[in-house]
């Protein structure tokens, strides 16, 4: 397993385009040549930590790539699955099911609500879900549309 080295270049694990070395006369300092977020490392533990983010980023290099840490005491099982259905699924079936028993009067100018009301719910539960599953696998979205954004204007 190739260890993490002050002396080497690692691809950044915010943006994925750019490359992350050492700073010159910093200890254990980082940053990334393409988007500039700079990163402290745990060398003993192969951990690399953003440190110019409100959300305390890390990413474990296991020798090719980096991967989240290991949570421990934390096993995602079937349980989590089964209340992440719940908690996509359930809402809207319950405000289905309620303009469905208590439908509109066809012709009328809102008659279209429900069903709106209903996709609304629907979108906006798995959002939250989508919102949590990148917060636990600490994937930064902002960041890295950000990142894809400079990209994008250096290209042209």
């Amino acid at each position: 397993m190739k260890e993490l080295n002050p002396n080497e270049s690692y691809p950044c694990p915010i943006c994925r385009s750019g490359k992350v070395e050492s700073l010159p006369l910093m200890e254990d300092t980082f940053s990334c040549q393409f988007c500039q977020h700079l990163f402290t490392a745990n060398f003993s533990q192969q951990i690399l930590k953003v440190v110019d983010s409100e959300i305390p980023l890390s990413w474990y290099w296991n020798g090719k790539k980096w991967s989240s840490p290991q949570r421990k005491g934390i096993q995602l099982g079937w349980g989590y699955v089964v209340a992440a259905v719940f908690f996509i699924l359930l809402p809207p079936l319950l405000v289905g099911t309620g303009a469905f028993l208590f439908p509109p009067v066809p012709g009328t100018p809102l008659a279209w609500l429900p069903l709106a009301w209903t996709i609304l719910t629907l979108l906006t539960h798995f959002g939250i879900f989508l919102w949590l599953v990148a917060e636990y696998y600490q994937f930064p979205v902002v960041m890295y549309l950000r990142a894809v954004m400079r990209r994008n204007d250096r290209a042209f």
